[in-house]
């Protein structure tokens, strides 16, 4: 999940400013290398640390998150112009202060393995997956996800060559080493998912032994007070400092001499710019390849995420969940998500094919009206209407029906960042059309962060072992089967990230990974297994073979009625525990 513009500019040097690097004042200046030598001691300090003193600051800082929790949900939602009686609320729950807190205990989990001298893979299946690859059972891990999230499974993939036993020699990462220090980076926070600056500060210390200066986006910035709050434990011994400002301040702070790494979540034209510039002398610095910033830099960028629906038998049931699950993959944050299907693949040849449009149509629709709050969004939802002047318009948002005469290469190549969901077709049945859609995800498309496929559980049994080779052929960074790539997101174990290969010349949906809560090396992707029907319909009697599920319909759904309660109390769950509210969340779940 990424912002589709992070304000960071870039810059050559931490002193004066230029044409494309505009200058601070002094006072400004004075106060952002003060936060940078608070984290320079503060590294030196961290080095320190043993991993059981690390274990103990990671179990304060959960406590002042859990502490904050409300208060962070309540902010951010009102930031987002949703108010407390919003049916979306409960989104700002489970990607706020829920995801954080779930990092925080599968990071203690690793650290505490560590601390006892056991591998952080002790315990934890490892088999093998197409074309040479380890694959690691990383979710779920323990018995409540088990039971809360049943019929969920998640999966990392390891480069090819990557052996069990090297899996196992590398987990851990910088910690296996705690006392070498990474120095001190910098994160620039997203502006439209609040964990997001937490959990990359989390990845910085923890997997690379780096402090942080995190500076937040200003669209985060009512957020700034509870972020304080919430990583006090980290931020009084110099482990972290926050700031704010806009392009000048990310312009000090990309070129510091005094940060060593740069980490972004954002848009590749915002890490283009800090990588190379801005104006006529960007072409010639990457004709000569003359880098602007000369320091490592990672990046989470986002794409353009396919979602593929197999043909298959479906029931009406099964085509009005799954357009209410493709529903939610673009209209979730109000598709200001990185991460947000755009263009659903459908077999041409497919005898639902117009039920299954029918029903997309009216789950789209449907879905609770809410702002369009991310700067820039509105104007990209001009841009697609008059890409596609005979879209449907639903009130705020788009949806675009391609046909065969019809050109998809701006909704194919443009990530909208906004609610505008594209549907094209493609000729083809069972492996056929599979094959095909992989194909067309891989060549078409822009950008390698996710992809989704639907696929009901009698045609993926007859698929065989060919719907395995073509989920290894898939070139995605997180792939989610029968789910949505946003709910690896949320599970700490995983990893995020693109698929490897980028660079800074063509970087795509960015470089390297983030959260993997396993401190996993030689990471090539996640793959997210889900249950095709939910409760009751998941019962074995009915399902097929398919997987079973207790949840009538995931919180994470626009469409759930009581998402916004379970939602929260299921964060309040994870924050406090107590079986009374376990209860009464599970309870609310059944209504929905």
């Amino acid at each position: 999940m990424t912002s589709a513009t992070t304000s960071a500019s870039p810059g050559a040097g931490s002193g004066s400013g230029s044409a494309e690097t505009p200058d601070l004042d002094e006072v400004e200046r004075a106060r952002l290398d003060a936060a940078i030598a608070d984290v320079h001691a503060g590294s030196a300090t961290w080095a320190g640390l043993t991993l059981a003193q690390r274990v103990t600051l990671l179990r304060q800082v959960r406590t002042s998150v859990a502490a904050a929790a409300e208060d962070w949900a309540v902010t951010a939602a009102a930031s987002k112009r949703l108010d407390s009686r919003h049916p979306l609320r409960g989104e700002e729950w489970l990607s706020g202060p829920y995801s954080v807190l779930g990092a925080l205990d599968a990071y203690i989990d690793t650290l505490t393995r560590l601390v006892d001298g056991r591998n952080p893979l002790d315990g934890v299946r490892i088999s093998r997956a197409p074309g040479g690859r380890t694959r690691v059972h990383a979710f779920p891990l323990t018995g409540i996800d088990r039971f809360l999230l049943s019929g969920f499974t998640g999966e990392v993939w390891l480069e090819p060559g990557v052996t069990p036993n090297g899996a196992r020699a590398g987990a851990g990462l910088a910690q296996r080493t705690p006392a070498a220090s990474g120095g001190v980076g910098l994160v620039l926070g997203a502006g439209n998912v609040t964990s997001i600056p937490v959990l990359d500060v989390l990845y910085e210390l923890l997997a690379h032994n780096r402090t942080a200066l995190l500076k937040v986006n200003p669209t985060q910035d009512a957020l700034v007070p509870v972020f304080l709050r919430a990583l006090a434990p980290l931020i009084g011994p110099g482990f972290l400092r926050i700031v704010r400002g806009g392009p000048a301040v990310g312009a000090h702070l990309t070129g510091h001499r005094d940060l060593v790494h740069v980490h972004i979540t954002g848009s590749a034209a915002t890490f283009d710019a800090i990588v190379w510039g801005t104006g006529p002398s960007a072409a010639s610095r990457r004709r000569e390849n003359r880098p602007r910033l000369t320091k490592p830099i990672t990046a989470e960028l986002g794409g353009v995420s396919p979602i593929i629906v197999v043909p298959g038998e479906w029931t009406d049931a099964d085509l009005t969940f799954q357009a209410e699950h493709i529903a939610t993959m673009r209209l979730q944050n109000s598709g200001h998500n990185c991460i947000a299907g755009q263009v659903v693949v459908v077999s041409s040849d497919w005898a639902q094919a117009d039920a299954f449009r029918a029903a997309l149509r009216r789950a789209y629709a449907n879905a609770p009206e809410r702002p369009i709050w991310y700067p820039g969004s509105s104007s990209r939802l001009d841009t697609a209407t008059h890409d596609y002047p005979d879209a449907l318009v639903l009130g705020d948002r788009l949806l675009v029906e391609i046909d065969q005469e019809e050109d998809a290469a701006a909704l194919q190549s443009t990530e909208y960042f906004a609610p505008v969901l594209g549907v094209v077709s493609l000729p083809g049945s069972g492996q056929a059309f599979l094959d095909a859609a992989v194909s067309y995800a891989n060549d078409r498309l822009q950008g390698t962060l996710g992809a989704n496929l639907l696929i009901d559980p009698a045609t993926e049994k007859s698929l065989g072992t060919g719907f395995e080779r073509a989920i290894a052929a898939l070139r995605y960074g997180s792939i989610a089967i029968n789910s949505w790539t946003a709910f690896g997101f949320i599970i700490p174990t995983l990893t995020w990230g693109a698929f490897p290969g980028n660079t800074i010349d063509d970087v795509g949906s960015g470089i390297g990974v983030v959260h993997n809560a396993l401190l996993l090396d030689g990471v090539e992707r996640s793959v997210i297994r889900g249950p095709f029907r939910p409760f009751p319909r998941s019962l074995p009697i009915v399902n097929s073979g398919g997987r079973f599920t207790i949840l009538p319909k995931p919180p994470w759904f626009v469409s759930a009625r009581t998402g916004a309660q379970v939602s929260e109390g299921l964060t309040r769950f994870r924050a406090h525990g107590g079986i009374v509210e376990l209860l009464k969340t599970l309870a609310a779940a059944l209504r929905t």
